[in-house]
């Protein structure tokens, strides 16, 4: 089960390797990939809607999505997989970390954590404001995912249990800040009856 896994991630990476790399490509994916790195991109999308009233809400569910993702990515996921990246499996590609496009990640590959980020709040923004921000997060979204195969930095199956998991986070964040958005405002109306 696992060779066939490894079999079809790297008939795609493979495949992206010989018949999708351009000089365009190649300058433009390593710009996409690093709008997500450590989640930077991301956060400051979530600080800036937490500045305003109107998109506050929103902020807060994207920051939860990103600190639960963070959470089961990088400290549970990760090192309990431990699944080494593509290019440092030299048996197979002895100089592939050579023609690496990007630096090479210090952490382990499965998932990917620049996918799960990425979805993570493409998703709460498609559920709360899918005409001004949501469609362009999730373009953004894809653009990253497809970005980490593109760069051999992850295996396909890495990126697509991110795209999964990334969804999921999102829609949990969601429906969590909007649980205790419901509690707080049922508690302040028996407090202060008429207040609202």
């Amino acid at each position: 089960m696992i060779d066939a896994i490894y079999r079809f991630d790297y008939a795609i990476l493979d495949y992206i390797a010989e018949h999708w790399h351009t000089g365009f490509l190649d300058a433009v994916m390593p710009v996409i990939t690093h709008f997500a790195k450590a989640g930077i991109g991301w956060i400051i999308v979530a600080l800036i809607l937490l500045c305003f009233k109107q998109t506050r809400k929103t902020g807060l569910m994207c920051a939860v999505a990103l600190t639960t993702g963070l959470i089961l990515c990088n400290f549970g996921l990760k090192p309990l997989v431990a699944r080494i990246r593509p290019y440092e499996n030299l048996a197979r590609h002895a100089s592939m970390l050579e023609a690496l496009l990007v630096p090479p990640e210090k952490d382990f590959s499965f998932p990917s954590g620049h996918t799960i980020a990425s979805f993570e709040v493409a998703t709460v923004l498609m559920l709360r404001d899918r005409k001004r921000f949501g469609w362009a997060a999730l373009a953004l979204a894809v653009l990253i995912a497809f970005s980490r195969i593109y760069l051999y930095i992850h295996y396909p199956t890495d990126v697509f249990a991110a795209v999964i998991l990334g969804i999921a986070i999102g829609f949990f964040a969601v429906w969590v800040v909007n649980a205790v958005d419901k509690r707080i405002r049922a508690r302040r109306a028996l407090t202060f009856p008429g207040a609202e």
